[in-house]
């Protein structure tokens, strides 16, 4: 059994309700949600009621995000292990959007958390844009629903108006730090009479909702964590489920939307934890069963720090740009925090129905893990070769995609670039154990692989040993494999019968086979570029000594 306690931290309807409840108290409330509109959102929103044991039902989970920036990391393994478990079970997978903290809301944010869901091959069965039969999906499309569930809160004296001011709040908080206790709300609008309220109404003064926190300990059945005890009431006041702006809290939409979406499973992050019990007392305040709850731990970086969405090198947009496969930064992720049994390990590089047919939320560790970014690299490596071996239709477009970079990276060139499509298959299998994405082959220190070097004047060697040495290189009979071993022998031979400085021929074969001053070994470039390439070079780097 675990025991947590923590503190609890403000989050986030519309100006439409706060004007309806300060109209009254429980008759502008049934004026306001007996309107054509109000029904019409709760008839299809509404799901029957729950009378099926969880085993029964179909799993629905959701991966529910803020729009208050960009996806990293930690949100696309939350995604993706909803994904995983819903498609494991035959269930559906729902992507909500919290909106309703428009203070730190970003436009476009949305729009591109879908798109990076998308290119992960995470999609969503239901969702803003495709719809589904418990939309809307965005939260600040669904106030009517909101209105509807506070107005019951409301009358079963299960939440009340709060007129507290900031001043007064921050005044508590600096009070309970004086005297070194828990900074939390005394609940003193919990007990205003009804001539009090109607009083402050009256006046027009501000106010929040809050929602009557029970005084007993909570617990609840983590299916990562096991067995968790909170005692909520110790450690935090009522907290406000409608703000003072009339937006709804995350807490308090967060709950409805589960409802009203059929959520059977929420897997989230493990900071999450301890607002569950505050979660579960909504649910049963409102007489509805809550979900099985599965908190996921924390991904760490690899010095142990947290991730952040200020880390450029976590957001998805980091890998996308710099030549990361989807299916490999998903592999990636699902080495912090387990969840997969040793076989996963077997496979080198494992596709997304491995991943569903491999997820055991049982196998998740509970302790937090480092990113080990070796690991991101083995698995681009992996998804390569794997798309060139057993996808003929990705193996296409991966040369395709080569053949664009080399010739954007190498336009001043483009008269002399080797770019047919045998070459640049051949590139990628000599490529696959050296480099770590597909961005590497337009390296400097590779650009002999596309481009004839340069002509120099430079006379290392006579130009007829160098005439000599092609016409040896392109016998069988002299060089029967040309392989990196075999060239390395023949080379050396070579320089033996001829006299020559092994360092000064081999500087020789570098300048006229790249141009470059360091790169791979020169038996490795004539192994790459093949027989007929190599002989080719070198009788260009003879002819110019003439």
């Amino acid at each position: 059994m675990r025991v947590i306690s923590g503190q609890f931290g403000k989050t986030s309807l519309p100006v439409g309700l706060l004007t309806a409840l300060r109209t009254s108290s429980v008759g502008c409330w049934r004026f306001y949600c007996d309107k054509p509109s109000v029904k019409g959102a709760l008839a299809a929103a509404a799901p029957p009621p729950h009378t099926a044991t969880s085993n029964e039902q179909e799993v629905r989970v959701r991966f529910a995000p803020s729009p208050t920036g960009y996806m990293h990391l930690g949100g696309l393994r939350t995604a993706l292990y909803n994904y995983l478990y819903a498609k494991a079970h035959g269930g559906k997978f729902v992507l909500r959007i919290e909106d309703t903290d428009r203070e730190r809301f970003v436009e476009g944010a949305a729009d591109k958390m879908y798109a990076d869901l998308k290119w992960a091959g995470v999609e969503p069965d239901e969702d803003p844009y495709k719809g589904g039969p418990y939309g809307p999906y965005t939260q600040s499309q669904r106030y009517e629903i909101y209105k509807q569930e506070v107005k019951k809160l409301m009358e079963d004296g299960r939440a009340y108006y709060c007129f507290c001011t900031e001043r007064r709040l921050e005044l508590l908080r600096k009070e309970a730090l004086r005297l070194r206790q828990v900074p939390k709300y005394d609940n003193k609008c919990r007990h205003l009479t009804p001539g009090q309220i109607a009083e402050r109404l009256a006046k027009n003064d501000k106010f929040c909702i809050r929602f009557k926190l029970a005084s007993k300990g909570d617990e609840f059945n983590d299916l990562i964590y096991g067995k968790i005890v909170y005692f909520i009431a110790q450690q935090e006041g009522d907290p406000v489920i409608i703000k003072s702006d009339g937006f709804p809290t995350y807490h308090f939409a967060n709950v409805v939307d589960d409802h009203y979406m059929r959520i059977t499973h929420v897997l989230r992050g493990v900071e999450w934890q301890i607002s569950t019990p505050k979660h579960i007392q909504l649910f049963h305040a409102f007489g509805w069963r809550p979900p099985q709850y599965a908190h996921l731990p924390l991904i760490m970086n690899p010095n142990g720090s947290k991730l952040s969405k200020r880390q450029g090198d976590v957001q998805l947009e980091h890998y996308r740009n710099n030549g990361v496969f989807p299916q490999a930064l998903l592999n990636y992720i699902t080495q912090s925090g387990g969840g997969f049994g040793r076989e996963l390990l077997d496979i080198d590089a494992p596709q997304l129905t491995d991943l569903i047919r491999q997820f055991d939320l049982k196998k998740i560790n509970a302790n937090s893990s480092r990113l080990n970014p070796e690991l991101l690299k083995h698995f681009n490596r992996a998804e390569i070769r794997y798309k060139l071996q057993h996808d003929s239709e990705a193996a296409e477009r991966i040369v395709h995609e080569v053949t664009e970079m080399v010739r954007k990276e190498f336009s001043k060139d483009v008269k002399n670039l080797q770019l047919n499509p045998e070459h640049v298959r051949d590139v990628l299998s000599w490529s696959l154990p050296r480099i770590d994405s597909l961005q590497d082959l337009v390296k400097s220190k590779l650009s002999f692989l596309w481009v004839l070097p340069k002509p120099t004047k430079q006379q290392i060697i006579d130009a007829d040993i160098l005439a000599v040495l092609a016409k040896n290189l392109a016998a069988e009979a002299e060089v029967p494999e040309f392989n990196k071993s075999e060239l390395s022998r023949f080379i050396k031979s070579f320089a033996e019968r001829n006299h020559l400085a092994f360092e000064k021929l081999m500087k020789a074969l570098r300048s006229g086979l790249s141009g470059l001053q360091e790169g791979p070994s020169v038996p490795e470039m004539m192994e790459i570029l093949g027989r007929e390439k190599t002989v080719e070079r070198i009788e260009l780097a003879a002819g110019r000594h003439k």
